[in-house]
């Protein structure tokens, strides 16, 4: 049996150790957000004869072989005005030389889910990993990286910091016919599936970004707002701040399907 004072020592060592620990991991978020930012890019539409000539749709991020961005399906409408010239493309941030434009186009949609990937050309650029270990909890520490309101803060990456607040079906039954509508009818006929709720604000032009754990940066989730907000805040009339991200496992089915 311990002495008092070893059993003091003992605890005093065993509580520094865990606040070293502690620190460490504090200490590797700014690390993580230097791994992520060159994978995230701006998704937008160019033309020429338009003034300003891009403009920005929403956010994206690098999966797959390098050429390949993941993005909100909703990011990616209306459809571009071809006959006037109008393009989508991508803006990354590559090296010193700074914001690159490539030319994307969209190789497989997942509405339900709304979910899209877009194919670049050029070289490969930073590739982000996606999670598949160990299941994603409420209360789990996350980070989020994109381009908030619409880049009326310039396109700069922006990475926002929360918890998993609650893993939740995407349709809650409405208290009578009447709130139900043509795209509530239709999710509960494809089936409901699970979305992550957070507790960190996310803004419009943060669609289609990454949400990712902070232990090895791997995204689990793609932030959306448009395609949850229908449902779950119809009532409101005004934004509540809640935000919503879809699980990656969706993205990693899309991606199977893509030649």
């Amino acid at each position: 049996m311990r002495s008092p004072m070893r059993y003091l020592r003992w605890m005093t060592g065993l509580i520094g150790a865990a606040c070293i620990l502690a620190g460490e991991v504090f200490a590797d978020l700014p690390e993580i957000i230097e791994r992520v930012k060159p994978s995230v890019v701006v998704v937008g539409t160019h033309q020429v004869t338009r003034s300003p000539p891009f403009m920005m749709r929403g956010t994206g991020f690098v999966v797959g072989d390098g050429r390949s961005v993941a993005t909100n399906a909703h990011v990616i409408q209306p459809a571009l005005d071809e006959a006037a010239g109008e393009k989508l493309v991508i803006v990354a941030r590559v090296g010193a030389s700074g914001a690159q434009q490539r030319p994307a186009r969209v190789v497989e949609v997942d509405k339900s889910h709304d979910l899209a990937l877009l194919r670049i050309d050029g070289p490969a650029l930073p590739v982000l990993a996606l999670h598949d270990s160990e299941p994603v909890r409420e209360g789990q520490s996350v980070a989020f990286t994109g381009f908030p309101i619409g880049g009326a803060l310039g396109l700069s990456p922006v990475t926002h910091r929360g918890i998993i607040s609650a893993i939740t079906p995407i349709v809650l039954p409405g208290a009578n016919a009447r709130q139900l509508n043509a795209r509530v009818v239709q999710q509960i006929r494809e089936g409901s599936f699970d979305i992550y709720q957070l507790d960190a604000t996310a803004y419009p032009g943060n669609s289609g970004g990454p949400l990712f754990e902070l232990g090895r940066g791997e995204v689990i989730g793609i932030i959306n707002m448009v395609f949850v907000k229908e449902n779950k805040e119809s009532v409101l009339s005004k934004p509540s701040g809640i935000s919503f991200a879809i699980p990656v496992r969706f993205l990693r089915d899309l991606m199977h399907k893509s030649p």
